[in-house]
């Protein structure tokens, strides 16, 4: 049978920078080419980052990324790496589409092409165009309509991208009545909680239909909400696991294969309609080498870890990307804003890490010790600037009472932060999580304001597990624990009255978070939540929460997404509602 090395290069790309992309192709395609592979790929739109949102309906972007993708095939050359096929995502536009109505400006394309010899061999555009979650492919893309294959050195490679495999039909069964030898799918698939062993069992899936072996290309790093995770994989024909590539890690997976040898060029209409597009780039199997190269297998993380590393890569990227080199966090001695602590320490490093302690009157002792000591475990730079005499001139001027008196005090801490920000050009990080977003339990201009939200999208009961999970790693590791145990151990509280818990507005969180789940990221109703076993009349009370805080959580910054339905991109409803599901 004829062999093949092929290299996967899961690397990280920029959305916009396509200078900095094609440097980045370039270098790893040189690393490939030191490894001897004979096929390299590179991830979905890695020329062009990843989404790329409205930029694909602006013609100067999609005529942009065109032309660097033919500078980048010429530069590949020049530089002695043009006889090696290189496949790479990017974005186009259909030459043929006629504009019409219900279709994007300008038909553009999430495309793939393979650069060899100094020139674009051949393109192809994404099949599937998935359209639900964080997507909106058919709002940017038209469909790509064709099978497209490669022989290389002997082997008939079909190509795919992301959805194409999500999807049934389309170009995996074509691949097998086109008598593909192998398989290779580029994406940019975001990273949810539990979401690779999904993948896992979707690329065998996908390999048995195709009947050769698949290889699915991954991502790495963060665009705003969104981390990619990597996790590339690679399997045989019969769905057993060749090679696995780690996790939120950077690198290139080679792997030598030995792959069916190639017969007639094949020709035709196959699955789904799609035509075949083959083009050969080098017809005669390689002689007979030793097949040294095997991928390895990268153990997965537990479930904890890989959270909390998909939240420091999330914040890593969003910071680096954005040219931003230190944040600042208001540290309460609490859980929320201790646990954002130590996931920006671990992004950024302690040294870029600012933290402000602003106590008030009811701002408990053991809380102000709670923020101190985080700080002299984590070696982050802190301060502390009292609220007291601030909060004193408004309430003489205004008198405020009850609530607008506990949420004046929040807003001081908002604005504290935010001038610091001006003064000193860090990034204020909003320590708010999902339960509290959810159900509204946040301050407008207070405690809500920033640049970022780290746990955005965790429920209070996994940001205490996460909290657990880093002190119990940093033992491990012989470490100082970064979060104290009594920010851990202590009822949570924001402190803004005498003796206030949390459990004084909402239902204990680990109640909460069960009937936000069903609520919020599986789109139950109050019936449905009630006959899982949840109590009547705290559903309604939750509920309504929920429906009445749409207009904060629209207010809110970004954040890491980890769940399938985070608030934000995934999770869309209307501020001005009248639909109740306690009403009927």
């Amino acid at each position: 049978m004829p062999q093949l090395r092929l290299a996967l290069n899961q690397i990280d790309s920029t959305v916009g920078d396509l200078a900095g992309n094609a440097e980045s192709v370039v270098h790893w395609t040189r690393h490939s080419a030191e490894q001897g592979a004979h096929l390299v790929a590179f991830p979905e739109m890695v020329l062009t980052g990843y989404p790329v949102e409205d930029l694909a309906l602006r013609s100067s972007f999609v005529e942009a990324s065109r032309s660097a993708l033919r500078a980048l095939a010429v530069r590949l050359a020049d530089e002695g790496l043009g006889e090696l096929p290189v496949v790479v995502g990017y974005l186009d536009r259909s030459e043929s589409a006629a504009p019409k109505y219900g279709q994007p400006a300008g038909a553009p394309r999430n495309a793939g092409a393979v650069l060899h010899r100094g020139e674009v061999a051949l393109r192809f555009a994404k099949h599937h165009l998935p359209n639900y979650g964080v997507f909106d492919e058919f709002r940017y893309f038209v469909p790509g309509d064709t099978l497209p294959m490669i022989r290389v050195h002997g082997v008939d490679v079909a190509l795919a991208i992301c959805e194409d495999l999500w999807q049934d039909g389309g170009r995996v069964p074509a691949a097998r009545s086109a008598g593909a030898g192998l398989l290779v799918s580029i994406n940019a698939s975001p990273y949810e909680r539990n979401k690779d062993d999904t993948r896992l069992e979707l690329v065998r899936k996908r390999a048995q239909e195709a009947g050769c072996v698949t290889a699915y290309l991954a991502m790495i790093g963060g665009q705003d909400e969104l981390v990619f995770d990597g996790d590339s994989i690679v399997v045989d024909a019969a769905g057993e696991v060749i090679a696995r590539a780690p996790q939120f890690s950077e690198g290139c997976v080679v792997l030598d294969l030995e792959l069916p040898a190639a017969g007639e060029i094949p020709s035709g209409i196959v699955d789904d309609g799609l035509r075949i597009e083959h083009t050969v780039l080098s017809g005669e199997p390689l002689p007979a080498y030793p097949a040294e190269l095997a991928g390895g297998y990268a153990e997965r993380l537990d479930d904890d870890e890989e959270v909390y590393s998909a939240l420091v890569v999330g914040l890593r990227a969003y910071a680096a990307k954005n040219g931003f080199r230190s944040v600042l966090v208001g540290l309460s001695g609490g859980i929320d804003s201790a646990l954002v602590a130590a996931i920006a320490c671990d992004a950024v490093g302690a040294q870029h890490v600012h933290g402000i302690s602003m106590p008030s009157k009811y701002s408990s002792q053991h809380s102000r010790d709670d923020a101190a000591e985080l700080a002299r475990r984590t070696g982050l730079n802190f301060r502390t600037v009292p609220i007291e005499p601030m909060f004193d001139a408004y309430m003489g001027s205004l008198g405020l009472t009850g609530l607008a008196e506990e949420n004046l005090q929040a807003r001081l801490r908002g604005t504290l932060l935010m001038a610091v920000s001006n003064q000193e050009g860090h990034i204020v990080l909003a320590p708010g999580n999902k339960s509290e977003l959810a159900v509204g339990y946040s301050t407008l201009y207070g405690d809500s304001v920033g640049a970022y939200g780290p746990i955005k999208d965790v429920y209070k009961t996994t940001v205490f597990r996460l909290a657990k999970w880093r002190n119990r790693a940093a033992e491990e590791r012989g470490q100082t624990p970064p979060i104290p145990e009594e920010s851990i151990t202590k009822p949570p509280s924001a402190e803004l009255r005498p003796g206030q818990v949390d459990s004084d507005s909402l239902p204990d969180y680990d109640v909460l978070d069960r009937i936000l789940e069903l609520y919020v990221d599986r789109d139950q109703g109050k019936d449905a939540i009630v006959a899982a076993g949840f109590d009547e009349e705290l559903v309604a009370r939750t509920l309504r929460m929920v429906d009445m805080a749409e207009y904060k959580r629209r207010q809110y910054p970004p954040g890491t997404k980890i769940s399938a339905k985070g608030f934000g991109k995934d999770r869309r409803l209307p501020i001005t509602n009248r639909w109740r599901e306690t009403a009927h």
